[in-house]
């Protein structure tokens, strides 16, 4: 491979990794981690493949414009986006650095790998806002299908918890 393409490969997986999640716009679909590759042929053909947080996600068409857009608007004017479901994404690809972002937004952050098998019962999640680790579920279902809503009793407080996948 060549040193040109090369840059452009980087150049692309930059402006693509910048592109904001919808649901939550501080975080990247880089911190994320739904990006799962960026390719350039030889041809100069840019190939962005993407893995939804779960398959039903809604924001996916839109990450799909907003890749094509940003790439488009930066030089590159054969794009194409491809989903790919398997491996299926999981909280494990999030970045620290998206983790971090989620807590300054006031969304309490996935925190280890679900195991496989049943669901587990998660007792306590620490509050985004004041720390405290006496917190509730109210709704399995949070602002998104991504997301739990939680309230703080030491604050009082509701917040999202982003579940592990």
């Amino acid at each position: 491979m060549s040193t040109p393409i090369m840059v452009d490969v980087d150049r692309a997986r930059a402006l693509a990794g910048a592109v904001p999640d919808p649901e939550v716009p501080v975080l990247t679909i880089d911190d994320l981690g739904i990006l799962r590759d960026v390719t350039v042929s030889d041809g100069g053909t840019v190939e962005v493949v993407i893995t939804p947080t779960y398959s039903g996600c809604p924001a996916m068409d839109a990450i799909r414009d907003d890749v094509l857009s940003a790439l488009r608007s930066n030089g590159f004017p054969d794009v194409k986006v491809r989903r790919v479901l398997s491996p299926a994404w999981t909280t494990d690809w999030m970045s620290e650095a998206g983790r971090r972002k989620l807590v300054d937004y006031g969304i309490a952050p996935p925190t280890g790998r679900r195991p496989a098998g049943p669901v587990p019962l998660t007792l306590a999640v620490r509050c985004p806002r004041c720390g405290s680790t006496d917190t509730r579920e109210l709704s399995r279902f949070g602002s998104t299908a991504c997301k739990a809503l939680w309230q703080c009793r030491s604050c009082a407080e509701p917040f999202d918890h982003f579940k592990a996948i």
